[in-house]
């Protein structure tokens, strides 16, 4: 059995997926954008892209019952390889030893 994870501390989704899918002690989330979610904005800044997105998977995640900590695997897509030691700063500050 498969329940949709939904919060209003994410971006809603926008097509046909979920937020997120909680399934047999696991929690799936789809791809976050950078979006905030009471403004809608997006920031310009790399880092805070980043930060924004992460903090959107967080809330999925605590919507779900879980948290950063339970996180087994991601996937992040950079649009330059440039920006890769920022966006790298951001993930590790916001996932405990050992990361996923």
């Amino acid at each position: 059995m498969k329940t949709p994870v939904v919060t209003d501390q994410a971006p809603a989704a926008i097509g046909p997926y979920s937020q997120g899918i909680a399934a047999e002690g696991l929690v799936f989330v789809s791809g976050q954008l950078p979006i905030d979610p009471a403004t809608g904005a997006m920031p310009e800044d790399v880092a805070a892209q980043a930060k924004q997105s992460l903090a959107n998977v967080k809330a999925v995640l605590e919507a779900a019952g879980s948290s950063m900590e339970k996180v087994v695997k991601t996937t992040i897509f950079l649009a330059d390889i440039a920006d890769f030691a920022a966006v790298n700063e951001v993930y590790a500050a916001a996932f405990p030893q050992p990361c996923p």
